[in-house]
């Protein structure tokens, strides 16, 4: 079975492997051990936020690992407390001191927090640490359609990527449409569903059956075969391989259509609507 991981061309010219690790709760001796094992099984795109409170965890992970920094792939994110511009250039600074690297290759705006409405300047901020060379690529997570556009008209810059919930209950078909229209990769996070049992679903079983491979396989093929890219968290190292190793099968039309179809209108496992939902 192959686990090479084919890469993504972003809009700014950066290629992103198709497939991350996500370091959600990832803390600690043990976080470390988690993340080099992911590194050891191929893993490169390796996804943290300063609100993980494990950016240094990252860091000790990356300066143990046998792979050069320059092969590695490393994402943080501001956080709310923090868009005002000044802040957010000195937070940017705080999370590459936490890592102990010299620069981030993506870095995402959190959450747009509608209701502080300070996002604009965060990504000014983040425009302006990109030219400073703390950031390869820059982007946004949880943004809707009429934020991107908001980022866009005032500052002319389009983000890269749009990272959101999305897994086959809030398969999100209308976001990753308008992301995919203006050239924004679309990465999911909690791409298998936390919290709920959709490894379990019958329609996934019967698929991943048919493929000889674990429902949490079927499900991250289907992000691929979306294209979108997803960042599953495993802490083992067996599940680890197992979520890399999707890129020796396909999944047949109907197939994604079947899985599709699971989408709910109440879908999000945590109601946290970026339209309302604020995060500090």
């Amino acid at each position: 079975m192959s686990n090479t991981v084919p890469t993504i061309l972003l809009n700014d010219g950066l290629q992103i492997p198709a497939i991350g690790f996500g370091t959600y709760k990832l803390e600690g001796a043990s976080g470390v051990t988690a993340i080099k094992d992911a590194i050891d099984v191929g893993y490169r795109l390796l996804d943290s936020a300063f609100n993980y409170e494990n950016e240094g965890t990252l860091g000790r992970a990356v300066r143990e690992s046998s792979v050069p920094r320059d092969q590695l792939f490393l994402c943080s994110k501001l956080p709310g407390r923090h868009h005002e511009y000044h802040e957010a250039l000195s937070t940017i600074e705080e999370s590459l001191y936490r890592t102990g690297v010299d620069y981030y290759d993506l870095y995402l705006i959190h959450w747009p927090n509608p209701r502080v409405n300070k996002y604009v300047d965060a990504w000014r901020a983040l425009i302006e640490a990109k030219k400073r060379g703390y950031i390869r690529s820059i982007g946004v997570c949880n943004f809707l359609p009429e934020h991107i556009n908001q980022l866009i008209a005032e500052t002319d810059v389009c983000p890269s990527i749009n990272q959101i919930e999305l897994h086959p209950y809030f398969n999100q078909a209308p976001q990753r449409t308008w992301d995919e229209t203006h050239n924004i990769v679309t990465q999911s996070w909690s791409p298998l569903g936390r919290g709920i049992a959709l490894v379990k679903n019958d329609i996934i079983a019967d698929i991943a059956q048919n493929h000889n491979k674990s429902a949490s396989q079927i499900i991250l093929r289907w992000h691929i075969q979306l294209k979108a890219l997803p960042i599953p968290k495993a802490t083992s190292q067996i599940h680890q391989i197992e979520n890399l190793t999707i890129f020796d099968f396909q999944l047949t039309d109907d197939e994604m259509t079947r899985i599709s179809s699971l989408t709910k209108p109440n879908g999000r496992n945590f109601n946290q609507n970026p339209a309302v939902y604020e995060e500090f």
